[in-house]
């Protein structure tokens, strides 16, 4: 099942899902603190309006071309393309097979109507079968001691990399340099740059039958031995061997945030800055279910995916936590907020949009340009230009 599929099904995300009310709770008064002492970014200063747009293949050039003018004449400044998916590419490379040269088409288009071309893939998970078969060492390792290679979580796709292997990191990086070598786009934009959700959003719980009241070990990755090494020899502690409850012991869970802030500001920003492209990344507004403390990121902007639905919130929920991400933030670049196109209504996105602008973002992010109705993108045009 496709990764949009599943959002489907659930009723998307990494763009993808989490949390126990507790620890949102606990979230929620830690961010109200931090906005306290935290000035909001002046947004209007990075006033931008971003979609997702997954493939959609066998489109001829003025299909495509007909698409994306309406998609800016709604209001929207920029693309973010799925181009890589864990197995194979939208674009030419040498690394994985290729589907169809979506990126070569779309950006010349976006250049004529002066959009922004944004190449979005995935990070952490890899699917394809020759890398799962050749290096299963690579893989995130559960609470079980279960291989996210062969027990991937709730679906078959969730095969998510250990963010401490070595050649893991490198593997990911070179995928980012094979993005950002490429001179024509604006940006390399990060998905699924985390560990698998412990515990899934609220709503989604039930669509799996599942009921997660607290972190489980067989939804708790990465227990791989190369971040378990990296932890004792730092601690002197075996989290697998040591800790009766390992979910809570906070060294070793800050350790797990650190892994993958580690591997987003020392390697992948710096390889797209390196070739003069922007990083970005859709991150999850229950951070610490998903072990991606992204307040402590270095890009150039942020796109939380603030998908009420998936938390049985309201459209004010959307509000509270661009402030929230906001505050959380070290770098203080401008924050899109992510809107989840199959749970708004033409009128309710209007809505959205407001209160996002109203919490601080500089615009917003819609998942995703397919399921953007007609209806939709005028409600769009009238909201982004009055």
């Amino acid at each position: 099942m496709k990764k949009r599929e599943f959002l489907k099904t659930l009723g998307k995300g990494s763009l993808a899902i989490l949390s126990t009310n507790t620890i949102l709770q606990a979230c929620a008064n830690q961010a109200s603190s931090e906005a306290a002492k935290t000035s909001v970014i002046d947004a209007s200063l990075n006033s931008k309006n971003w979609t997702w747009v997954t493939p959609q293949l066998g489109l001829s050039t003025d299909d495509w071309k007909k698409k994306l003018s309406m998609v800016k004449s709604s209001g929207i400044d920029a693309i973010l393309l799925e181009v890589y998916n864990g197995n194979h590419t939208f674009y030419d490379n040498d690394r994985f097979p290729v589907e169809e040269k979506l990126l070569e088409k779309l950006v010349p288009i976006c250049k004529e109507l002066d959009m922004e071309f944004h190449a979005w893939m995935w990070t952490m998970p890899c699917n394809n079968e020759k890398i799962v078969k050749e290096h299963p060492d690579w893989y995130a390792v559960n609470g079980l001691g279960q291989s996210a290679a062969t027990h991937p979580a709730y679906v078959d796709y969730y095969k998510f990399l250990c963010p401490c292997n070595p050649e893991a990191q490198e593997f990911v990086r070179k995928n980012v340099e094979s993005l950002a070598q490429i001179d024509d786009i604006d940006g390399v934009h990060l998905d699924y740059v985390r560990l698998p959700d412990v515990i899934l959003a609220e709503a989604l719980q039930p669509k799996y039958d599942i009921v997660q009241d607290r972190e489980y070990p067989q939804y708790d990755y990465c227990y791989s031995e190369y971040c378990r090494n990296q932890f004792k020899e730092q601690t002197g502690i075996d989290p697998l061997k040591d800790l009766k409850d390992p979910s809570a012991n906070e060294e070793w869970r800050q350790f797990r945030y650190d892994a993958i802030t580690n591997l987003v500001t020392k390697k992948l920003a710096p390889e797209a800055r390196k070739y003069n492209k922007m990083i970005t990344a859709a991150v999850f507004p229950n951070w610490q279910m998903v072990r991606q403390q992204w307040g402590n990121w270095n890009l150039d902007a942020y796109l939380p995916m603030l998908y009420h639905n998936f938390y049985n919130e309201d459209i004010d929920w959307i509000k509270e936590h661009t402030i929230k991400g906001i505050a959380r933030m070290q770098t203080k670049k401008p924050l899109y907020s992510g809107l989840y196109i199959p749970s708004l209504t033409p009128k309710e996105l209007q809505e959205a949009y407001k209160v996002a602008l109203e919490g601080g973002a500089g615009g917003i992010s819609i998942f995703s340009m397919d399921q953007v109705s007609d209806a939709h993108w005028k409600a769009l045009s009238e909201v982004t230009k009055s």
